[in-house]
């Protein structure tokens, strides 16, 4: 299966953090946490309760590079927000990727 990058319309969607942002583990035996392989850096994932504009909510997680300052509660804009469709072992999903997380309040101060 090629894993080719979904872009996600993010402008109708509200995404409030649920979760506060942790180390993703790779290996949960040895500890050894996912880092990206452009720089080297750890990947984070955050957990959020994302919802559309008919109120249907749903939990998502998204992994972002570099620790992300967000806390529970806060309203997020995800950055270039992707999905990459995966499968193994007969399951699927589709995991999410941001090249960043903004507050509510510093997109609406950059205009995003």
């Amino acid at each position: 299966m090629r894993n080719i990058p979904i872009p996600v319309d993010v402008s109708r969607l509200q995404f409030i953090c649920v979760k506060a942002p942790c180390p993703r583990i790779v290996n949960k035996e040895t500890g050894e946490l996912k880092t990206d392989k452009a720089s080297g850096q750890t990947v984070y994932e955050v957990l959020f309760s994302v919802e559309d504009a008919f109120g249907k909510i749903e939990l998502v997680k998204i992994g972002v590079v570099g620790e992300p300052q967000v806390l529970p509660g806060n309203e997020v804009k995800p950055v270039g927000l992707v999905g990459y469709v995966w499968e193994l072992s007969g399951r699927w999903g589709i995991a999410y990727r941001a090249s960043a997380l903004l507050t509510a309040t510093t997109a609406e101060a950059r205009g995003v």
